[in-house]
């Protein structure tokens, strides 16, 4: 029988750039996929593999890439990551670089245009319930799964420190959530679109602009904010997963990384959920 056709490589090797440029920061973040063809028929039809590139030094090369491609935008960063295949490798005759890019939009906090913040490209979705029956109703309003990061002033430390933590203390990490959001209305406002529109700003500028010491605090935080702002608020609850991203070791390759080269993940992740309201 003849071997038709044949490609292999590595799928979904995720990677966040980050270029820092003082307090200016440019996240690029991509799911690459690489697929090689060339000299590897035998690995098919003889169980021969010497000719083959492992697909765990796929993902290294995407990562090594990454570090020293900091700024290329993904046309360039494709390119790049292609000549180091066909430069190393012989027997890689044709390499098939597929990138889609998650798009960071850079957020304004007042009307500027702020250095380390950013919200998801296409985010969120818009969310109402009306609990309604003869006794009155009680309404809710909301956004579903609305993404934002920034790429500064957030920690993480002096949690349990027992046989099972394996985390160390971090002052400076990526935070960066999928939020649901759902606050309750204790009265009418003047303009339902306006009210929820200076909510999430005021949740986005809570966030990007004052030190998070964990997910917890700044969801405190920004829920005060929130009710301070808007009196017909009566109540507002979060539940804001973390979205990971994971500093790669390349010490191995002989480089550093100095927060500059991330793994970004989402599973598993962890769960934080609370609700802020007025006191009684």
């Amino acid at each position: 029988m003849a071997l038709t056709a044949s490609t292999y490589g590595k799928g979904r090797v995720r990677v966040m750039r980050l270029a820092r440029d003082g307090d200016h920061h440019t996240p690029r973040e991509l799911d690459v996929k690489v697929l090689m063809k060339g000299g590897f028929d035998r690995a098919w039809t003889a169980g021969d593999n010497r000719a083959c590139v492992a697909t765990d030094s796929v993902k290294n090369i995407v990562n090594v890439t990454a570090a020293k491609h900091l700024t290329a935008e993904k046309e360039a960063f494709a390119g790049a990551v292609a000549a180091v295949f066909l430069d190393a490798y012989p027997q890689v005759e044709e390499v098939v670089i597929e990138a889609r890019e998650t798009r960071w939009l850079r957020h304004a906090i007042a009307g500027v245009p702020h250095g380390h913040t950013f919200t998801l490209d296409g985010n969120g979705v818009g969310f109402v319930e009306l609990t309604a029956n003869h006794a009155g109703s009680v309404l809710k309003s909301g956004l579903r799964g609305y993404t934002f990061m920034k790429t500064t002033q957030s920690g993480w430390a002096d949690f349990v420190d027992d046989q099972y933590r394996t985390l160390p203390d971090t002052s400076d990490r990526i935070a960066a959530t999928s939020m649901d959001a759902t606050w309750t209305w204790a009265g009418i406002p003047a303009d339902y679109a306006a009210a929820n529109a200076q909510v999430l700003a005021t949740l986005i500028a809570v966030f990007g602009t004052t030190y998070s010491y964990g997910v917890q605090d700044s969801m405190y935080r920004m829920g005060e904010a929130v009710l301070a702002a808007i009196p017909e608020i009566a109540e507002i609850a979060f539940a804001m997963p973390n979205k990971h991203y994971i500093p790669i070791n390349l010490a191995p390759f002989g480089l550093d990384n100095p927060n500059a080269v991330f793994l970004p993940t989402d599973e598993p992740h962890g769960q934080i959920e609370a609700t802020i309201g007025r006191e009684r």
